[in-house]
């Protein structure tokens, strides 16, 4: 009797999974993959769709929205088309989707690995009068979290206001020792949807994946470098980390401050007042600057739609590092559309992976971009973890999104897109000088490589949408 019941309760559940996949459904491939799951794998296969294929965060993380720290929406300016009629729409796009216009007047430094990263971070943190916002999605105990807890201690006793959030599952290791330190010495901190079983299903799939410290308003850094010390000693596995940050002084950091101050209302349930900044302090004849944000409650996948236009809009080349390519339908299309119309595309990869199932994935898209004339470098020393794109001399991307669905649908990410063509030409420099060292994928002898690669490839990419 008791198994009667729980069998019809089952597939109860299962049809109204179903239903509720077939009117919430986005996209065909998607919504066809679920149903199988359902279909095919009984009990696992709902549980697996409960803990990674609803959005349950959606209708409180929209809600947001309606709160008075929603950013306020700006135009364009006018004036700013001037620079490029060819990034009109680009703008356009983000502006709408973020509400955040391109800034001029910006100081942009390139900050390459840890040491250099690290030691920019650590100086603007000693200069420090009002406040330190600080976000990461990993941050490890270790040397760098030893010498920034003496130096919150230092500045909290000069009356520096210290806000920090970290993902509660990218910083899993982070010890409650640790975290009371902090809590010790002053600083306010709250984890970013902490896991807990009572709300396992909710708290799993969406992941702050954003690398954020902003310093009075003023000074901001982003990129794609974690708080751990393995971007200074290396790991046993992979060697030394490579990765790419950036260091913002003008409007822009104020732009990536109002994203802490949204992440913070939604950690901590606190309204911080929005920063304001004097505009004469701002550099002269600076960089032009739009900071692109993304999360599981935007509207559209805005990250994914500016990496689009780029793309799309390319003329000459397109530069892309990143170690985790796993491209949507949407990007591998105009990938091959973009190379097999005579544009240079090429991609930069880590030759070694923190993880196989994620390595067999990326490669499982190999074939499809070398036969449309994507160009494949694989670089052997270390990991290269950074997230970059460069294009055509006059626009570059560096952030924290990797180049899969993950990153533009259910993480929260950030990237800062740079108009300026010294700027571009510097990070094209730094792609050309990788490559130099990397080993180029041939396509002829790609399509030789054992038939047990290409199993494990496409075991692999059944699991992409989700990886």
């Amino acid at each position: 009797m008791l198994l009667t019941i729980l069998i019809i309760l089952y597939i109860l559940l299962a049809i109204g999974l179903i239903i509720g996949l077939l009117i919430n459904g986005v996209r065909p491939s998607k919504t066809l993959a679920w149903l199988l799951a359902i279909f095919t794998i009984p009990v696992g296969g709902i549980l697996f769709y409960l803990m990674l294929g609803r959005n349950r965060r959606k209708k409180k993380l929209l809600a947001l929205r309606e709160h008075e720290l929603v950013y306020p929406k700006r135009k364009v300016d006018p004036a700013y088309y001037q620079y490029s009629d060819k990034f009109k729409k680009l703008m356009h796009l983000v502006n709408t989707n973020c509400f955040f216009p391109p800034t001029p007047e910006n100081q942009v430094s390139l900050l390459k690995d840890g040491k250099t990263t690290f030691d920019s971070i650590f100086k603007a943190l000693e200069e420090a009068r009002e406040f330190i916002h600080v976000q990461y999605y990993i941050f490890e105990e270790g040397e760098l979290a030893t010498k920034l807890l003496q130096l919150f201690k230092e500045k909290v006793k000069e009356g520096v206001v210290i806000r920090m959030i970290f993902d509660s599952i990218g910083s899993y290791s982070l010890s409650t020792y640790y975290i009371s330190q902090l809590q010790k010495i002053g600083v306010e901190l709250y984890p970013f949807l902490p896991f807990r079983f009572g709300r396992f299903l909710s708290s799993l799939n969406y992941r702050n994946h954003r690398k954020i410290i902003v310093i009075d308003g003023v000074t901001a850094f982003t990129g794609g470098i974690n708080v751990s010390d393995k971007y200074l000693k290396g790991d046993g596995r992979l060697g030394m980390w490579h990765d790419m940050h950036l260091r913002v002084v003008g409007t822009a950091a104020l732009q990536l401050d109002d994203i802490f101050r949204s992440d913070w209302f939604m950690v901590s349930q606190e309204v911080l007042p929005l920063a304001f900044q004097d505009n004469s302090e701002n550099p002269e004849n600076g960089k032009l600057v739009q900071i692109v944000h993304s999360g599981p409650e935007h509207e559209f996948p805005t990250i994914e739609q500016a990496f689009l236009s780029i793309i799309s809009e390319a003329e000459t080349y397109v530069y892309i590092t990143n170690p985790y390519i796993i491209p949507s339908q949407e990007i591998l299309k105009a990938l091959q559309i973009v190379a097999l119309s005579g544009v240079d595309i090429r991609l930069l990869i880590a030759k070694k992976s923190d993880s196989r199932l994620v390595d067999w994935s990326v490669r499982s898209y190999w074939e499809a971009l070398l036969k449309a004339g994507v160009r494949i470098f694989l670089f052997p020393e270390g990991f290269l973890h950074s997230k970059i794109i460069v294009s055509d001399d006059d626009i570059s991307s560096v952030g924290t999104a990797n180049i899969d669905v993950r990153s533009f649908e259910y993480n929260y990410e950030v990237s800062a897109l740079i108009y300026d063509t010294p700027f571009a030409k510097l990070l094209k420099q730094d792609f050309i000088e990788d490559c130099l060292n990397s080993v180029e994928l041939d396509y002829q002898t790609h399509l030789k490589r054992p038939w047990t690669n290409k199993l494990y490839e496409g075991i692999a990419r059944i699991f992409a949408p989700v990886l």
